[in-house]
C-alpha cells in the first residue's frame, strides 16, 4: 500500500508543476522528482489514458494542460450540518444519539 501511496504523490506533483507550467523537459523533471525519465514518460502517458489533456509545450519547454485540469485522488471530508447527519444516523435514533453524545 505504500508504494501506492506514492505513486499517487508523484502524480499529484507532476500535475502541480503542469498546472505551473514548471515541469522543464522531460530529463530535468525526472531529476527533480528523483526518478528515471522512463518513469516521467509512463506517468505522462498514464495522464494521458485518464483522459488529462497533457501535452509538451516545446516552446515552455514544459508540460502544460491544454484545457484546465486538475487531478484529485484522496478523502475529503465536509462537515455536515444536522440534517444530512441525522439522514447518516438512521434517523428515528438520531435524538437519542445526541443526548446520549452529551454524557
Amino acid at each position: 500500500m505504500k508504494q501506492l501511496t506514492k505513486q499517487i504523490a508523484l502524480l499529484e506533483r507532476v500535475d502541480q508543476l503542469i498546472r505551473l507550467k514548471a515541469t522543464g523537459a522531460p530529463k530535468q523533471l525526472a531529476e527533480r522528482l528523483e526518478v528515471s525519465q522512463a518513469t516521467i514518460f509512463r506517468i505522462i502517458e498514464t495522464m494521458k489514458e485518464m483522459n488529462a489533456p497533457v501535452c509538451y509545450d516545446i516552446s515552455r519547454q514544459s508540460y502544460i494542460y491544454t484545457e484546465i485540469a486538475k487531478f484529485k485522488c484522496g478523502f475529503y471530508v465536509q462537515d455536515l450540518d444536522a440534517h444530512e447527519e441525522r439522514n447518516l444516523s438512521g434517523g428515528a435514533n438520531y435524538k437519542n444519539l445526541q443526548v446520549l453524545s452529551k454524557f
